[in-house]
């Protein structure tokens, strides 16, 4: 189980592969191998995987509660320096979509080829408030409590109403780049949204970055690639658009 060590943190991580790196970025409520779980296999052959949990988030620690997507992003940059890595790949999901791309404007040579799953240009409120905790108290909604409790242990130290709090933050608030951070955005990248996505689609962040590629998953929603949804299909586009970099 390693960690990498800088800062305030003791970030807990898993590594799979060799090759060049992809940094996997996971969503919120989740952890690096719960949210990447179909990647494992297909991307450990030809890429050096890594799969941080991050500030606030699974098994990582650190003695601030706080955290939002700017501030992952940092972290992610700090991560990267300390494992000697010049530049990665990025894939994203979700929250990780937002990490990816703030990393992606705040530090461009750092990033070799954006990809986003289930992200969006805008925050997407809607529905955010119905996991703090006093409304999850009020439901009586004890298996997202235990989730919780369970996935980010190390994490919030048993805190977890702070935990909630912070989610729903964040998920209220960001991304909310500024025009200056998209234009800064000039790397290769690839967005990936499900049909039916409710948090965001690949069409609006083309307009942010034109020079992305886009792929659509026919009847997706908002996790095409987890195992037992469109898992196959989005990895075949993205190994082919990782592929491809490697011959320009």
């Amino acid at each position: 189980m390693p960690y990498a060590q800088f800062r305030d943190l003791k970030l807990y991580y898993e590594e799979f592969g060799m090759g060049e790196p992809v940094l996997f970025l996971h969503s919120g409520f989740s952890r690096g191998l719960l949210a990447f779980s179909a990647q494992i296999q297909p991307f450990q052959g030809k890429y050096r995987c890594l799969f941080p949990d991050f500030r606030g988030h699974g098994r990582t620690q650190c003695d601030d509660l706080t955290w939002d997507s700017r501030r992952i992003a940092q972290d992610m940059a700090d991560f990267l320096d300390t494992l000697g890595i010049p530049s990665a790949h990025l894939f994203g999901y979700s929250l990780g979509a937002a990490v990816g791309l703030y990393l992606a404007a705040g530090h461009p040579e750092k990033v070799r080829s954006l990809i986003t799953v289930g992200g969006g240009a805008y925050p997407r409120p809607e529905g955010a408030d119905s996991f703090l905790p006093e409304a999850l108290l009020r439901e009586n909604d004890t298996k997202t409590m235990e989730e919780v409790k369970c996935r980010h242990a190390d994490a919030h130290r048993g805190d977890w109403k702070t935990y909630l709090e912070q989610s729903v933050a964040d998920w209220k608030e960001h991304p909310s780049l500024t025009e200056a951070e998209w234009r800064t955005i000039a790397c290769p990248a690839l967005f990936i949204s499900g049909e039916h996505d409710p948090y965001g689609t690949c069409a609006e962040l083309k307009e942010k970055v034109p020079q992305a590629q886009t792929f659509e998953v026919k009847g997706g929603g908002h996790r095409p690639h987890f195992v037992m949804e469109q898992g196959r299909e989005v990895n075949a586009v993205v190994l082919e658009f990782l592929a491809g970099l490697e011959t320009e």
